[in-house]
């Protein structure tokens, strides 16, 4: 019995070795499932009188957003269609295409219903979610007599 040894890291005579052309074709499709289905990344910011909100979302435009408020949930979405226009195209490789998302978050009580705004801008869709006036703790120095 001969043993011969090799590197599935190191190409040979100019080719991949087996296990690497198999490794790359699944971890790429694993890969770009994995793109497709994320959800986009969050910042949550709170001060004395807002919460803000951030999602990266490059790429979309603010049309392509859906944002709700049911009770105390605020569901962010969107669902954007890639345009199929590959007639008169040959398409070797499509690594980048548009998806579908949901986030949806649980406000505290103390929010304000009716004072919640929304941006959108380069990339970044923000939220700025006001306080109720009396939920707002003041502060103030108090001096011993």
């Amino acid at each position: 019995m001969t043993l011969v040894k090799f590197n599935d890291n190191k190409v040979a005579n100019g080719y991949s070795t087996f296990n690497d052309l198999f490794d790359n074709f699944f971890n790429e499709g694993v890969l770009l499932n994995k793109r497709l289905d994320k959800t986009p990344a969050v910042n949550i910011y709170e001060n004395e009188t807002s919460f803000q909100i951030e999602l990266a979302v490059p790429g979309l435009k603010k049309e392509d957003f859906k944002i709700n408020l049911e009770k105390d949930v605020l569901s962010i979405s969107a669902d954007v269609k890639q345009e199929s226009n590959t007639e008169s195209i040959k398409v070797n490789r499509r690594e980048f295409g548009f998806y579908s998302f949901k986030r949806s978050f649980n406000l505290p009580d103390l929010i304000d219903h009716s004072n919640i705004e929304a941006k959108y801008q380069d990339g970044i869709l923000s939220l700025t979610i006001a306080k109720k006036e009396e939920e707002i703790v003041k502060t103030r120095v108090i001096e011993i007599k």
